[in-house]
């Protein structure tokens, strides 16, 4: 099947994103629509809010996956990777990968040499962890009982040569 990539956010992506987000079964209902918002954010020019996506589609236009990330404010070549989120079907494709590793160019040529990552410490997302130090991220910190008690914030880093 032939994929395609666009950094542009369309008004389509608002439904699409909810959709990818919602359908892997991983977020709450409020952090849905804290991805759906950024793409709206998104929608108002990227150099204005920060955000920037990558989007992969099928040939008809379907959303696959994306990402989101921006850089962090007050630093030098730091940045984070706010959402990476695959259709359940599409998962194992090497969608995901693909899209990180575009990521990670983007990031490097906007001048980035730091990305940052948190996921949960939950079982459900051991998957998500493992994907993480398999393209080569690190654990650096570990904040205890974050989201709630025992479920604790993971922040990963790699550093871009």
């Amino acid at each position: 099947m032939k994929l395609s990539y666009r950094e542009t956010v369309l008004p389509s992506d608002l439904r699409a994103v909810r959709e990818v987000v919602e359908s892997t079964g991983f977020f709450t209902g409020e952090e849905v629509d804290v991805a759906v918002e950024l793409v709206d954010a998104g929608l108002q020019g990227q150099s204005l809010s920060g955000y920037y996506f990558i989007f992969c589609e099928d040939g008809s236009g379907a959303l696959l996956g994306y990402t989101c990330f921006g850089p962090v404010i007050c630093t030098e070549g730091s940045f984070d990777l706010y959402w990476i989120a695959v259709h359940p079907d599409r998962q194992g494709s090497g969608i995901g990968g693909d899209l990180l590793a575009r990521t990670e160019e983007k990031i490097r040529t906007m001048g980035g040499a730091r990305i940052y990552i948190e996921t949960a410490s939950r079982d459900l997302y051991k998957p998500t962890q493992g994907f993480y130090m398999n393209a080569g991220y690190e654990q650096e910190a570990v904040l205890k009982d974050y989201y709630s008690k025992g479920d604790s914030k993971i922040i990963y880093v790699k550093h871009l040569g």
